[in-house]
């Protein structure tokens, strides 16, 4: 049994910490052990304790990080954090490293210069890739490659995960450099979850008399609006009579009393806005409550919130999907324990393309769809990885050369039928991750691969 004991900073509620653990279950001979967290908001500290099974001394601290005593901590060997968005936002100056939040990153780096883990999981939005004109993710990356770390980042498009919401996020999966495991995007498929329409997460079952379920009560004014907003239009594209009209001109913001289109995935859900940004039912002249947007957000309804209304909205808002960590930590137990899965390559690159590995032999920077590592350059037949367009194949990247054969390739034969691509229209490789018996633990076997049949998505109509 290979145990990880995680730590976490910036947890939030514990939407990665309950995709952790129900990644753990569905892996064989790994486990997750939660040892601690920490978050500077009360409610989801409370949240996290009362919803995540922790190990026997585990420890919930709210604090600010800033005056957080690492050396008082439990040794970890994985980290996960989602450090502070607020400057990074697409919505707002993207102030970048140089916001109030943005430096915030730096004693997420610290902790993984302290802790050593053998993995991290770090998750941000869509908007580090722009903030300081693309200097700050550069610098973040430098830091995480410099800290003895090969780093994956990839766009994660959730709603090709099986989350019904389009929620967009930068994950960035570090692995230590002398771990002999190489870590793959997760293949695009709906897998548990082939409906993703919000009509499905909000129905099924009826959310009635569930935890954190309240209404909020609508001024007749709003609720007339809404009567007048079909489902997927706003306060700015539906026909509205001139007195429900919004007496904004310089911002015409596509959420602003967006009514959610029953038979497609949801917007964004977010954490914090004012009037017209709390997601309106498609059918009923509300917003919806808090338990629906859990639903959103894939946690389950026995997952119960702590705190006010506004307190519980705010942390469903800014927390990763349950379902969307779970398969992306999946990925990472496999990549140790050996066991192929389906994958794709990586859609962020970290320079642009024509960089080359310095005078010593390492690499400094690799092109889009390749990882952010200072280990000596992967040979070219086993960096390269498109992320579209590639058939499926099932390849042994950690092969011998007495399995595979002098001038044999590491790629094995595909069948004669050739497999569909998943709903995304994502071609996947079916891959075992390297791995040493170092890495996979004593006593470890190393699975064989899955049959390309299970490979297969089924397709939804999701572009």
């Amino acid at each position: 049994m290979q145990e990880f004991r995680l730590g976490e900073l910036f947890c939030g509620p514990g939407g990665l910490a309950r995709g952790a653990a129900e990644a753990a279950s569905d892996v064989p001979g790994c486990r997750i052990s939660h040892v601690w967290a920490t978050d500077i908001d009360p409610d989801a500290c409370e949240t996290y304790r009362n919803n995540i099974r922790l190990d026997r001394n585990g420890r919930v601290l709210c604090a600010d990080v800033r005056e957080l005593d690492m050396d008082g901590l439990p040794p970890v060997d994985a980290l996960a954090f989602g450090f502070p968005c607020n400057d990074f936002s697409i919505v707002g100056e993207k102030k970048g490293v140089d916001g109030s939040y943005g430096p915030l990153y730096s004693y997420a780096i610290r902790a993984i210069r302290h802790f050593r883990p053998k993995w991290f999981i770090a998750e941000n939005v869509l908007g580090i890739q722009a903030a300081n004109e693309g200097r700050a993710f550069r610098t973040i990356l430098d830091e995480m490659a410099g800290a003895g770390y090969s780093v994956t980042p990839h766009l994660y498009r959730f709603e090709h995960y099986g989350v019904p919401q389009s929620r967009h996020r930068v994950i960035m999966v570090g692995v230590r450099d002398d771990m002999d495991a190489q870590f793959r995007v997760p293949c695009p498929s709906l897998r548990r979850r082939t409906d993703v329409s919000c009509r499905r997460a909000i129905e099924i079952p009826p959310v009635h008399g569930m935890a954190n379920n309240e209404l909020t009560r609508h001024p007749q004014t709003v609720v007339e609006r809404l009567s007048h907003i079909r489902p997927g239009e706003n306060a700015f594209t539906a026909n509205l009579p001139d007195h429900l009209r919004l007496n904004v001109k310089s911002v015409t913001m596509s959420q602003i009393y967006r009514r959610l289109d029953p038979d497609r995935p949801a917007y964004t859900v977010t954490g914090s806005g004012g009037g017209g940004t709390h997601v309106y039912h498609w059918s009923e002249p509300r917003a919806l409550t808090n338990r629906e947007r859990a639903r959103l957000q894939t946690f389950p309804d026995d997952f119960v919130f702590c705190g006010s209304n506004g307190s519980v909205r705010r942390q469903i808002g800014m927390a990763v999907p349950v379902e969307g960590a779970r398969i992306i930590v999946e990925a990472v137990l496999n990549t140790f324990a050996g066991i192929p899965y389906a994958w794709v390559g990586p859609n962020i690159g970290s320079e642009p393309a024509g960089s080359r590995a310095g005078s010593d032999g390492k690499a400094l920077r690799k092109s889009p769809g390749a990882r952010v590592s200072r280990k000596p350059a992967a040979p070219a037949a086993t960096s390269k990885a498109k992320s579209t367009g590639a058939s499926l194949q099932a390849s042994a990247t950690a092969a011998t050369p007495m399995a595979l054969g002098a001038g044999t390739s590491s790629e094995a034969s595909a069948p004669a039928a050739t497999p569909k691509p998943n709903a995304t229209g994502i071609s996947c490789k079916a891959s075992a991750p390297a791995a040493s018996p170092k890495a996979l633990g004593a006593g470890t076997s190393r699975k064989a691969a899955a049959p390309v049949a299970t490979l297969k998505a089924k397709g939804t109509g999701i572009s």
